[in-house]
């Protein structure tokens, strides 16, 4: 009965006539960004943060959501239609899907693409909604203590989202959390590495860091990749598949949504992983697996519905405890902290508006996805016309409009500049900057919350030991470093850095 009272709860939420602009608004976008390469969700998200400022907070995180899980849409089209992955999820999808598109089947591809997107967004939205109950009620006995604990495990899961080196992501993650200490001291007072700036009394500020960072620094990156696009020369058939066609892919769809629940969940999974491992299992379990890879209609369907899944379940360890899954979850983050919303286990019961409306309005994203993606196809592919280089300074110019509107301070703008270079350079040696801004995020948190379980325990260090949940988190860091250390895993991390380089 709780769920339903919820459910209808989100559903009141996610219809406010605001909220539903709002969704339409962050799908097409989202779409958009989707089907031009060199331009995801991550860049999207981090360059939109500054306009989400005024908006409420539902509104503001159903937008957001809305541009992440559209983007899985808009980059299986350009996967289909122009064998180029939109998004880095849409890379499987280009096997088969283009192969398809060839064979005069575009249509057909499409079109399967959408539905197994829509069904499997249908059910990771009920997954969703059925995991929240019991995590909220766990969420009830956290003290400092067990904020304390978590938080760790959320920086230490920034390790395990990062590629490459295990000792450069914790460097990153020591390095964010020695910036997210910049500013005046609320104990003691005492200014601490601001060297005299007077903007920077009140620490860093997240949102230009996070637009230099992700959104700058890799447009800039962009630039130096060339663009090379050609649209299938077969015109767009039908878009209705037929019966024997979805009966070939329904059994893939449930499949991929299965398996995309379950590995959007996991920290660190990427969004490559749930479309990359659908496809390796529908191939497995094909009775003729040289069928794959030669316009296979399960080679589109699973890893579709495994990509739109995996990327709807990352939310539920953002939304019940406060843990990213993912870094464009850490940029969530950082938007629930610009709308004074602290993320954490709390959330479920202090804005059970705000969670229950984000879950209720992933099932109406999907069903505008479905409705306005197939008959707006020519759309989406024209789109592909556009150079980046006419792209760039546009979105330079949004940015510092974006950037300076928060505070009015020009100092906010020289900051997200100077980021961008510092984005831009480790994208040119290989770093990844998620664990960076996940310690600027998290950092002040964490130090808050340590003081506070300190003045519980008088100073008892042991405390995180003694109390079952926390020693459990302590206890999944633990084997996480581990696990992280271990040659075997660091063997296949270096591997996987080189093939992305």
């Amino acid at each position: 009965m709780e769920l339903f009272d919820n459910l209808l709860l989100g559903l009141s939420t996610a219809l406010e006539l605001n909220n539903l602009g709002l969704c339409l608004l962050g799908v097409v976008i989202g779409t958009a960004i989707g089907v031009l390469p060199g331009i995801g969700p991550i860049p999207t998200v981090a360059l939109l943060l500054p306009f989400t400022f005024g908006l409420s907070p539902p509104g503001a995180m159903i937008m957001l959501a809305g541009i992440f899980y559209g983007a899985q849409y808009g980059g299986s089209t350009t996967a289909i239609l122009v064998n180029v992955p939109g998004e880095t999820s849409s890379v499987v999808t280009c096997i088969d899907g283009h192969e398809m598109a060839k064979q005069g089947k575009a249509g057909t591809a499409l079109a399967i693409a959408a539905i197994a997107s829509f069904f499997a967004g249908t059910v990771a939205t009920v997954v969703i909604a059925v995991m929240s109950v019991p995590l909220s009620a766990l969420a009830l006995k956290f003290t400092a203590v067990e904020y304390f604990s978590l938080l760790v495990l959320g920086l230490i899961a920034a390790v395990v989202l990062a590629h490459g080196s295990v000792a450069k992501s914790l460097a990153m993650v020591l390095l964010g959390l020695l910036l997210g200490l910049v500013g005046i001291d609320v104990s003691s007072g005492a200014a601490r590495m601001t060297f005299g700036v007077a903007e920077l009394s009140d620490g860093l500020d997240f949102v230009p860091v996070a637009m230099g960072l992700f959104g700058l620094g890799e447009i800039i990156a962009n630039l130096e990749r060339p663009a090379e696009r050609r649209v299938v020369s077969q015109s767009i058939r039908s878009l209705i598949p037929s019966r024997a066609d979805l009966r070939a892919a329904f059994p893939a769809m449930v499949r991929g949504t299965a398996l995309g629940s379950v590995l959007g969940v996991l920290p660190g999974g990427g969004a490559a992983l749930p479309p990359f491992s659908s496809y390796a299992l529908e191939k497995k379990l094909a009775r003729d697996p040289s069928r794959f890879g030669k316009g296979a209609i399960e080679g589109v369907a699973g890893p579709e519905a495994a990509n739109n899944a995996g990327a709807q379940t990352s939310f539920i360890p953002l939304l019940t405890l406060g843990i990213p899954a993912n870094a464009l979850m850490a940029l969530m983050i950082g938007a629930l902290m610009m709308q004074g919303i602290q993320p954490g286990p709390q959330i479920m019961t202090e804005q059970p508006k705000l969670v229950w409306g984000v879950i209720a309005s992933m099932w109406v994203g999907n069903l505008m996805l479905l409705v306005i993606n197939l008959p707006l196809i020519g759309l989406w592919v024209s789109m592909l016309k556009i150079p980046y280089r006419l792209l760039f300074p546009a979105i330079v110019l949004f940015c510092c409009i974006g950037t300076y509107g928060i505070a009015n301070s020009l100092f906010n703008v020289w900051l997200m500049l100077g980021c961008a270079a510092i984005g831009y350079f480790f994208i040119k040696v290989g770093v990844e900057p998620a664990p960076l801004l996940l310690g600027l995020v998290l950092g002040p948190q964490l130090e808050e919350n340590f003081r506070r379980a300190m003045l519980l325990s008088d100073g008892d260090f042991t405390v995180f030991l003694q109390r079952p949940i926390s020693a459990v988190l302590l206890g999944i860091v633990a084997v996480m470093l581990l696990a992280m250390l271990s040659p075997t895993i660091m063997r296949n991390r270096k591997a996987a850095l080189i093939e992305e380089t």
